[in-house]
């Protein structure tokens, strides 16, 4: 069993909701990620998501946006991101690391390459923004062989008829983009999501994790109560340019905003 559906499985088990983290992987410099994703785990994080950084990250807003030309500006890539899981696995061998990025870096090092790569290193999924499951036959297999999981989003606009192919498409979760718009966006409507959540669950059984608008304790449980889990990116990553005159504060200001979530989640009932 992978770790990721071991993960998922044990949390179900104990009445609970994973809490995923999302980090841009070199941000502010890459001798930081290590100690981030240590720290993140350390506050209560379930899955840690690290973003591969890109020239031209569509999807994101500017949060993260920035976040990934700080990274690029110390000259982090793809490989590199992959040393630090390896690194990450020195010390850490339970908790799941997924890559989130876009194609155009994985291209570049070549599919198999990055697969094999990322298998050595204890990667355990990548979701690849750009990249639809009908295009992603060929990359998926490779990542199957490596027992990696694929990963693919969800949207609000999403049909019923393309999410039967998304659900088949995917292994370990889904990620459910609860809003409209890029990353960081502030407009969140819990009853809208819940409705396409319930729509969704009728037809996978893979856990379904809600991404975008999250940003304290509040908004954590409250969709955590309607999901599987939650993802936070920009709450977090909105710490680095924060207190960017005093790295020695980030990965703790990460910590308090993680546990708090940790603690509203945990306070939903099993």
């Amino acid at each position: 069993m992978s770790r990721i559906k071991t993960t998922f499985a044990n949390l179900k088990e104990q009445g609970r909701k994973a809490l995923i983290p999302f980090i841009t992987a070199g941000d502010p410099k890459p001798d930081a990620t290590l100690e981030y994703m240590h720290a993140l785990v350390e506050a209560g994080a379930d899955i840690i998501e690290l973003g591969v950084p890109f020239s031209d990250p569509m999807a994101d807003g500017p949060v993260i946006q920035k976040a990934c030309e700080r990274a690029l500006l110390h000259g982090t890539r793809l490989i590199d991101v992959l040393g630090m899981v390896a690194d990450f696995r020195k010390t850490n061998d339970t908790t799941p690391v997924v890559l989130m990025g876009y194609l155009n870096p994985v291209e570049a090092l070549g599919y198999e390459n990055f697969v094999n790569e990322a298998a050595k290193a204890g990667l355990d999924g990548v979701l690849v923004v750009d990249l639809p499951p009908e295009e992603a036959t060929e990359f998926s297999a490779l990542l199957a062989a490596q027992q990696l999981d694929s990963i693919f989003l969800l949207s609000p606009t999403t049909t019923l008829e393309r999410a039967k192919k998304i659900c088949a498409a995917t292994t370990g979760y889904l990620y459910y983009v609860s809003i409209k718009g890029v990353t960081g966006s502030a407009t969140l409507d819990v009853d809208a999501v819940a409705e396409k959540l319930n729509l969704f669950a009728g037809i996978t059984d893979l856990p379904l994790a809600v991404g975008f608008g999250i940003r304290d304790g509040a908004t954590a449980a409250a969709l955590g109560a309607i999901s599987d889990g939650v993802i936070v990116g920009s709450a977090l990553v909105g710490k680095v340019a924060e207190l960017a005159d005093q790295p020695e504060k980030i990965a703790p200001a990460m910590s308090q905003v993680l546990n708090e979530m940790r603690q509203a989640l945990d306070k939903l009932p099993g």
